[in-house]
């Protein structure tokens, strides 16, 4: 876990921190909030460029009922979700015991949604443009150009990432991969927006 997967080993490392555990506000499911610290090596192994970012991850729960065995339940969760340290057992335990007995309100009225979104502040340099991933030849091209094309096409690529239907096309994509990693290496001192911009590209990757 301590690399990110779809990038040089060499370059990126992936660390997750301080998991937290909770119940989804209207579904039978529980929500995972951790920490992502990913730090850019240099080719010596010298930390370049590190970013934070809080995610989570909803674990839904279909088949909790009334008479679901909530200890047999618990236990699952942990082995199957690797965020979940096993000395968190007897809290998911209680939490699925919570989510078995809690009474919901209206089923009509407006569900609120829990989504990644709400935990990533950075939203990329604004552009008067819409990527369409149709386009990613053009964007990796733009990563051959001036700093400011390099920004122009790594924020195209992010609003890309920023969209879960792009990212397998995206992670297969290794002259993407590659460009994006070699800018990140060659020019993070000459841009904090190139830099932030591409890391976070890969965090989307991580996801």
């Amino acid at each position: 876990m301590d690399t990110l997967q779809a990038a040089d080993p060499r370059y990126l490392k992936r660390r997750v921190k301080g998991c937290t555990l909770d119940v989804h506000p209207t579904e039978k499911a529980l929500v995972v909030q951790y920490e992502v610290e990913a730090t850019i090596l240099g080719e010596l192994g010298d930390p370049m460029v590190g970013e934070r970012k809080e995610c989570q991850k909803i674990i839904r729960l279909k088949s909790l009922n009334t008479h679901t065995d909530t200890s047999s339940l618990a236990r699952k969760v942990v082995e199957e979700c690797r965020l979940i340290h096993p000395s968190k057992l007897r809290q998911v335990e209680q939490l699925l015991f919570y989510l078995q007995n809690r009474k919901h309100s209206n089923d009509n009225q407006e569900k609120k949604r829990i989504s990644p979104r709400d935990f990533t502040p950075y939203a990329g340099v604004e552009l008067d443009e819409e990527a369409s991933i149709n386009s990613i030849d053009e964007y990796v091209e733009l990563l051959y150009e001036d700093i400011q094309e390099k920004i122009r096409g790594a924020t195209l690529i992010f609003q890309l990432a920023r969209n879960p239907d792009n990212l397998e096309e995206l992670i297969q994509n290794e002259t993407a991969l590659g460009a994006l990693a070699r800018v990140l290496r060659e020019d993070w001192k000459q841009s904090v927006d190139l830099a932030t911009t591409i890391t976070y590209v890969f965090f989307c990757f991580s996801r």
